[in-house]
């Protein structure tokens, strides 16, 4: 039978052999952290420790729905595995399969491997959902988003593992951390795992398996000419085999994967390049992986981690199973959103990319509950049509439209008729009253500094707050904002917004996004509508 080869990239091949009991692996974007990290982890845990029951731990259910575990089933297909055969998701297994040494109370949010093993998804929205487990391994997926206080008190303490059973091999209680640079102090929590590591013992493990390839190879070579290996040599095989596990077995692996990493095939004049063309925040980030958190110099220096929430209706994901359709992923996954008020939205209008910043006052609050951008070729009219279709199902068919001057008289986004009208028309084009609410000339530089940060500190009338899972990259662009001081007091940096597109910075994560937030706040602050800020409290969730 033909044998398919598989690629692993160096951070990939790096992970898997040196297979420390503690691993962390902190890499930006298209890695291949899911697929060819996490994926080849719990497929070994769940094959050799058979009837064992290991953790995923998310942030949200939303999160694992839709990234994780699609990216783990991605690999196991590719890698030969059927779902149906070898696993099951979600559902209770067939006889055909071994039972668990542990049988869970119902299999709901459960993979289980045809040997008995069971992967549980451990999401920290749904509480609860580490209670009464006993682990022999946890995965922890965006470690970024995760929060330290309920991992260590809920989740860790059940990495105990059924010594019985595994307690021989270095990978029983192993623990996999997996995320790319936090942006926060609160989401920094696992980079302290650097200052455990022994190089010296990293080292150790990877001239141990060097050396347990050579003799392997030289056993193959002598069998192949018809000649048996020496006892010697397959009892020096076994010594560092056990060596090899012991060392495992008390082994914290930490890597962060940056551009210069790949300089062999990225360049040197690429790493030139983007230290001319990118801010030095985002040189820093994107291209050197170093630590940074919302900058306290950064133009919005007030906004802080609890200015961040989660709403996911997780009894609707439920009803979806684990291989939802994407246009089922909709708006009624929120439970922030009021179906029966309007939406307030703040838009910015660009060439290249145009955003609708979208939120409803609540009380004091002002939720950000979602940002849509598009970029290119697709201009305003995909942009409300991508709105409209998420929304489809909101009740309440309005939407309050927040604009500036920067509305009228443009038309380089759309063609023909300026960005206000192209807005009205497309959102009336599919159904939806669009009331339109002018705010006046962008207000003073200085005066929206002032206004936004303290709005975010609390002395405003209207705080912000930002469901996280819906505003990814535009939580990023406000994070890493820049700040600059002139003769007319504190401005926004915007002169990345002009630079060309590159992998490493993508026009989402500039400041177009932020213009459109500050446009929604503005407007909501100082133009609220009593029809939208009288919510009965029976309504909220947050």
């Amino acid at each position: 039978m033909e044998q398919n080869r598989i690629y692993f990239n160096t951070p990939q091949r790096l992970t898997q052999l040196i297979a420390a009991n503690t691993s962390v692996i902190v890499a930006g974007r298209r890695t291949g952290k899911t697929d060819s990290i996490a994926a080849p982890f719990i497929l070994r845990n769940m094959q050799r420790m058979p009837g064992s029951t290991g953790g995923i731990v998310v942030p949200t259910f939303k999160h694992g729905l839709t990234n994780t575990i699609p990216g783990l089933l991605a690999a196991w297909r590719r890698w030969g595995y059927v779902e149906g055969l070898h696993y099951v998701v979600g559902h209770k297994p067939p006889k055909a399969f071994r039972l668990p040494i542990t049988q869970p109370k119902d299999y709901e949010h459960i993979i289980t491997f045809h040997n008995g093993s069971t992967a549980v998804i451990i999401s920290q929205d749904r509480p609860g959902s580490s209670n009464s487990l006993t682990l022999s391994w946890i995965l922890v997926d965006e470690a970024k988003f995760i929060d330290y206080v309920k991992l260590k008190e809920e989740t860790l303490p059940a990495n105990g593992g059924i010594k019985s059973f595994f307690g021989a091999h270095s990978f029983n209680h192993s623990l996999m951390i997996l995320s790319d640079m936090p942006q926060t102090q609160k989401g920094s929590w696992f980079l302290h795992y650097r200052d455990k590591m022994d190089p010296e013992l990293i080292d150790a493990i990877q001239a141990t398996v060097y050396e347990i390839w050579k003799i392997k190879q030289r056993i193959r070579d002598l069998r192949k000419n018809g000649v048996e290996p020496p006892d010697y040599l397959k009892g020096h095989l076994r010594r560092l085999d056990r060596d090899l596990n012991r060392m495992r077995s008390v082994a914290v692996y930490y890597r962060e994967y940056s551009s210069i990493e790949n300089l062999q095939l990225l360049g040197e004049n690429y790493i030139k390049q983007m230290k001319r063309d990118l801010t030095p925040l985002t040189f820093q980030t994107s291209i050197l992986c170093r630590r940074i958190g919302i900058a306290k110099d950064g133009y919005y220096s007030s906004m802080r981690e609890s200015h961040k929430y989660d709403a996911n209706d997780n009894d609707y994901l439920d009803s979806l199973g684990y291989t939802p359709d994407p246009d089922a992923l909709d708006s009624r996954v929120d439970l922030d959103l009021d179906p029966d008020a309007p939406i307030c939205i703040g838009m910015d209008y660009n060439a290249n990319i145009n955003w609708i910043v979208a939120g409803q006052p609540r009380r004091n609050r002002l939720n950000v509950i979602k940002s849509f951008f598009v970029k290119y070729d697709r201009k305003i009219p995909a942009l409300v049509s991508d709105f409209c279709r998420y929304y489809a199902s909101h009740r309440n068919k309005t939407v309050i439209f927040y604009h500036d001057s920067t509305a009228f008289n443009s038309n380089y986004a759309v063609n023909a008729q300026d960005f206000r009208w192209w807005v009205i028309n497309e959102f009336k084009r599919a159904g939806w009253n669009c009331e339109p609410v002018y705010i006046g000339p962008p207000m003073r530089k200085d005066e929206k500094y002032t206004l936004i940060n303290s709005a975010f500190a609390g002395r405003q009338r209207l705080t912000p707050f930002i469901n996280r899972s819906n505003n990814p990259d535009l939580i990023l662009a406000l994070q890493t904002a820049e700040i600059s001081r002139g003769r007319n007091g504190f401005t926004k940096v915007k002169g990345g917004e002009k630079l060309a597109e590159s992998e490493e910075n993508l026009l989402e994560h500039r400041t177009d996004g932020t213009d459109a937030f500050d446009t929604l706040y503005i407007g909501a602050e100082k133009f609220p509508r009593l029809s939208i800020i009288s919510i009965p409290d029976s309504s909220s969730i947050i």
